[in-house]
């Protein structure tokens, strides 16, 4: 439990440091991505950006796991 606070606070503070570089990534601006707008509603839900993500952190703990 101690190593995964640990890796996990160490996580959260490289991307706090990188935001400037992570921001331009197109995560979130992806094909599939549904945004809608309409007069006074923003809907803005990142489907494809999700399914990427998911499949990476996938990969990253299977690896890990080996």
């Amino acid at each position: 439990m101690q190593r995964l606070l640990i890796i996990s606070g160490l996580a959260i503070l490289a991307i706090g440091i990188g935001w400037p570089w992570l921001s331009k990534l197109p995560f979130g601006r992806l094909p599939g991505d549904i945004h809608i707008v309409r007069d006074g509603f923003s809907f803005h839900f990142p489907l494809a950006t999700c399914i990427v993500i998911s499949l990476v952190a996938t990969v990253l703990i299977w690896l890990f796991r080996r």
